[in-house]
Formats: C-alpha cells, structure tokens, sequence
C-alpha cells in the first residue's frame, strides 16, 4: 500500500515591503531648503547685514535639511545629508577666491581692451596710449620655444621611465631629480640660464632664447611626470597583442601606446604652458624689458606679458593711471590665453580619446 503525500498548502505571499522600507523626507526637500535659505540670505542682504552676514545666515539655514533628515529618516541618512552640506560649502568657499580674482581682472582689464591696445607697442609712448602688442608677440615666441625644448626632453624621459627604465637604478635617479625639480624656485631657473648664458655671452646678457631656456627647466619636470603617469595608465595587454603579433617595441610605443595615451599626454603638456606662460620672476632676469617689438629670440631684450605688468605697476611713471590700466588689461590677456590653453586641451581630449573614453 502506497501512501501519497499530499504538498502543503502554498501560504500568501507577504508584502514584506514597509518592513524593509525606511522613512525618507518628501523629493523636494533638497530643493526647497536651500532655496529658502538663500531667499532668507537676500532678504538679509537687503535687510543690512552686508554679503557676509547674509551669506552666513542662508548658509546656516541649509542645516535644517541634516536636522529634518535626523527626526524623520534616522541618525545614518541625516549623516550623509550633513557631509554633503560640508563638502559642498567647501567647494563653494574654494570658489570665492577664483570668482573674485576673475571678476577683478576682468573688471578692470576689459576696458583698456581694443584694436589699439593690440596692435601697438609702448615705443615712444608717454601717458595715454600705446599697447601689448610687443608683449604678446614676446610670450608667444618664447613660450614656443620653451615648449620646443621642453616637450621632446619630458616625453621621451618620461617614455624611458615607463618602457625601457622601469624600476632600474637610473630610473630612480632620475624620477628623484625630476620630483627635486618640481619644487625649484621661479627665481632659480632664471639665475640658472642667465648664469648659463654670461658664460657664452658676457655679463649683463638679456634675449629671449634665455628666457625659453629658464621656463623650460620648470616646464620638463611637469611634462615628465604628467606624461609618466598617463603612460602607465595604458594596459599591458595592448603591448602584449602587440608584441604578439611581432610588432618591435619602438613602433609598439609609437603607433599603440603613444596614441592611447594622447589625450593624457596633451592635457598635461598644456598644463605645464599654463605653468610657466605666466612666470616673471625668471624672464625679468634673463628676457629683461623692452618698449619694441623684437622678433629674433637670439638678440636683444624682449617683452613679455608677465614682465610687462610687473614693469607697468612697478614704475606706472606719471600720470600712473594709464600705466595701471595696461597693466590690468595684459593680466586679463594673459587669463584669456590660459583659458584657451585649457580648452585647446579639452577638445583634443575629445577627438583624440578611445572611444569609449570620450
């Protein structure tokens, strides 16, 4: 005789939901509590309490999010919501210096801006008058020829390093020199090509070519160590297909690695031109000043924008407005040629990045 085991009932399935489900403010709580905040902060603005004061009252009313968050979503969620607020108040409180200083230099620099001001040089100008165009024409030429020098010596260290060198004794050696080199001085490399160039040239030698050299010893450690770093980014398994398929290394690196990490590699070259394009203290030693324009990079003083500032602050002569005024519109120019750097930078990161990167 068999006997047949008749299955259990199946129970109801549970709604186990509310259970595992905790209680969270309304989705437009992030919203409205901030907006209220800096409601109150204009309000207080107008009230008398000056920008400090209203910036600190709308700032100390966005902790009302993180006390809401405690009663309602428990002590973990209103934790998270207070780190929030203190990582985002330190963001915006790291931005205060960079919006003054862009809102300065363009409050001031704008209005020298015109044709003129490009166009012409400071050659027989007294007071009103004259412009940047030595100036500009003086960075652009020397920067160039610093990255001239610089970018082929930091690359191919940087590839010696990562491809050849790897962790060899001279490899350490000269990673220690190029992290020594990063923190020298503005000044030093300018006493160093100028004290370079009195050996060849006598003392009291001022030309433009000297001033390349001195911002090309602070530009090849950036270029190193960016380049470097972007290289060791490249997986080994593209090499190796590489290899595999009896590729020699030198074209290995030059047709799979190198346009791998292009991208990286211009980003950081174009950080180390914004680095030194603006540097004074090295091009006011070896490049001097000058009120001409001056093509050969070989002979003579020339002008740059730095050093132009500098001199027209420094010495504004009389009536020192004008002077002044120049200054501040070279500042801006050379903000703007950073800022066109930078996104020179970004848009060969975009068009030159693996696909899958942009």
């Amino acid at each position: 005789m068999t006997s047949t085991l008749a299955p259990a009932p199946e129970s109801a399935p549970q709604d186990i939901g509310p259970q595992l489900r905790s209680n969270q403010l309304p989705a437009w709580a992030a919203r409205v509590v901030p907006s209220v905040a800096v409601a109150a902060g204009i309000l207080g603005y107008f009230a008398g309490l000056g920008v400090v004061g209203a910036v600190l009252v709308a700032w100390a009313l966005c902790f009302a999010l993180p006390l809401w968050s405690v009663v309602v979503e428990g002590r973990r969620k209103a934790t998270d919501r207070f780190v929030t607020l203190l990582v985002t108040s330190a963001f915006g409180l790291a931005l205060v210096p960079l919006g003054s200083i862009l809102w300065t230099v363009v409050r001031n620099g704008a209005p020298v801006l015109s044709a003129d001001f490009f166009t012409f040089s400071m050659r027989n100008v007294v007071g009103e008058g004259g412009g940047i165009y030595h100036a500009l024409i003086g960075t652009l030429l020397i920067t160039a020829a610093a990255s001239v020098i610089s970018i082929p010596i930091g690359l191919f260290t940087a590839i010696f390093l990562v491809e050849y060198g790897t962790d060899g004794r001279l490899a350490r050696w000269i990673r220690f020199l190029v992290d020594v080199m990063t923190g020298i001085p503005s000044i030093v490399a300018g006493l160093f090509a100028y004290a370079l160039f009195v050996v060849f040239f006598g003392p009291g030698v001022r030309m433009g070519i000297g001033g390349a050299v001195a911002l090309s010893v602070l530009m090849i450690p950036v270029v190193v160590r960016s380049c470097e770093e972007m290289l060791k980014l490249v997986p080994n398994e593209l090499r190796e297909a590489s290899y595999a398929l009896g590729v020699p290394k030198w074209r290995t690196i030059a047709k799979v690695v190198l346009p791998t990490a292009l991208a990286g590699i211009v980003t950081g070259i174009t950080l180390s031109i914004a680095r030194v394009i603006g540097e004074t203290a090295p091009l006011l030693i070896i490049a001097g000043i000058s009120d001409s324009v001056n093509f050969n990079l070989f002979s003579d003083r020339m002008a740059t924008l730095p050093v132009f500032a500098y001199s027209a602050v420094t010495s504004p002569g009389v009536p020192p407005g004008p002077s002044i005024d120049r200054a501040w519109g070279a500042a801006l120019v050379l903000l703007v040629l950073v800022m066109l750097l930078n996104l020179v930078a970004r848009l060969v990161s975009h068009f030159f990045s693996p696909k899958g990167e942009r």
